[in-house]
């Protein structure tokens, strides 16, 4: 396992980094609190764990090799991530009585991860850039996953934390409401930026 540290390192860099996963994580800490965020933290990771197999396995670009096939998986992935958006943006302040609006739920989680354009491409990158295990692919592919699904785990829960210490400060209805906005806005940026790269 000699490219280990750099493996980790690129690893952190790619799941940790702004993004549909963890922009939206953070703004589920801030409008739902941490606790109310574990259950849609859990569907990004189980979703990221497909995602790893998907590419693992190649069926990624069988899929977009399908004429067609991308154009209509990106307006199926913007239309989600739009949901989402409008879901951060319209949630209350944590607190307000008479609250209707539940958090982002497992299965919510589950499909972002499978619609992020940016956790197909840094598992691509991760999964063709390194090799930990030279000779055993199987090994490889699994001491990949496991690496991986423990560096996404921290990552996400670092994300889902900040948005839960937002909220602390922001329990002013107003000040929430603008948070709201903003994380729902830099969603939908990121997920631009994503999809035009």
């Amino acid at each position: 396992m000699d490219g280990i540290a750099g493996f980790l390192l690129a690893a952190v860099a790619l799941a940790g980094s702004p993004g549909p996963a963890t922009l939206s994580l953070t703004a589920t800490g801030a409008a739902f609190g941490a606790r109310r965020g574990l259950s849609y933290l859990a569907g990004i990771v189980a979703g990221m764990v497909v995602v790893m197999a998907v590419v693992a396995s190649g069926l990624v670009g069988l899929l977009m090799a399908i004429p067609g096939a991308a154009p209509a998986v990106g307006a199926l992935a913007a239309a989600y991530f739009l949901y989402l958006a409008w879901r951060i943006a319209t949630a209350p302040p944590l607190g307000a009585t008479g609250a209707k609006t539940h958090a982002p739920t497992l299965a919510a989680g589950f499909l972002l991860s499978l619609v992020n354009p940016k956790g197909y491409a840094a598992m691509a990158a991760l999964y063709s850039g390194f090799v930990l295990v030279p000779g055993r692919v199987s090994i490889d592919i699994a001491a990949k996953m496991t690496v991986l699904t423990m560096v996404i785990v921290s990552v996400n829960v670092a994300w889902l934390l900040a948005g839960a210490g937002l909220t602390r400060v922001f329990r002013d209805p107003r000040s929430n409401r603008i948070v709201n906005l903003l994380f729902a806005v830099l969603l939908v940026a990121s997920v631009a930026l994503a999809l035009l790269a």
